[in-house]
């Protein structure tokens, strides 16, 4: 899980290159066929941009952005914040006791 993940860190990532411990670490999970999650904060986004995300998504990554998910009614934004945790952990089958999946009904 890379959060937050610049754009630079997803650019590093799509082209292979490893100049630090966590684009190391993400390059050799992908490799090994492991879940990465990528939560890029930042925007707006220009063609080079998706085309990154495009690549690490081909690559067998996940682009998660934090983005608030304001169905859920958050009324705090520590709630807004808990969300999206949840969100990027429910990606690793991990649950966070106080947070509940939404199901339709």
């Amino acid at each position: 899980l890379v959060a937050p993940c610049s754009i630079r860190t997803m650019g590093e990532i799509a082209s292979g290159v490893t100049s630090s411990l966590l684009t190391r670490a993400a390059d050799v999970a992908l490799k090994e066929r492991r879940r990465v999650v990528l939560m890029v904060r930042e925007t707006p986004l220009h063609m080079g941009h998706l085309r990154n995300m495009v690549a690490v998504t081909e690559m067998g990554a996940i682009v998660a952005p934090p983005v608030p998910a304001f169905y859920a009614k958050p009324e705090s934004l520590e709630a807004v914040v808990t969300q999206s945790v949840a969100r990027a952990l429910d990606l690793f089958d991990l649950a966070l006791p106080e947070t509940h999946r939404w199901t339709e009904s």
